[in-house]
């Protein structure tokens, strides 16, 4: 192999390995329920998700186990609305 076509192998494969890591760089979601605020109302009261409510709850998915785990917001989470909102939002209701 010429020293010209290793060097580029190395560069391409250098390349490579910095875009695929990324793309499997997870960000990271800072798990709050009060970032779910936006929800309330419609998981309270029945009323439709708003376009903010979906939002934020995808970008909770990482916690939604953590909050139904809690005793204080299991209630809450687990309700027949909050399914709703799911639902709507397009969100698998977790299995934890």
């Amino acid at each position: 192999m010429k020293k010209g076509s290793s060097i580029f192998a190395i560069y391409f494969v250098t390349t490579l390995v910095i875009l695929l890591g990324e793309l499997f760089v997870a960000k990271a979601v800072t798990c709050n329920v009060s970032e779910l605020s936006p929800c309330a109302d419609a998981i309270i009261s029945g009323t439709p998700a708003s376009p903010a409510c979906c939002a934020k709850l995808k970008e909770q998915i990482p916690c939604l186990c953590g909050y139904i785990k809690d005793p204080k917001l299991k209630p809450y989470i687990d309700s027949p609305n909050a399914k709703k909102v799911s639902q709507t939002c397009g969100v698998p209701f977790p299995k934890c």
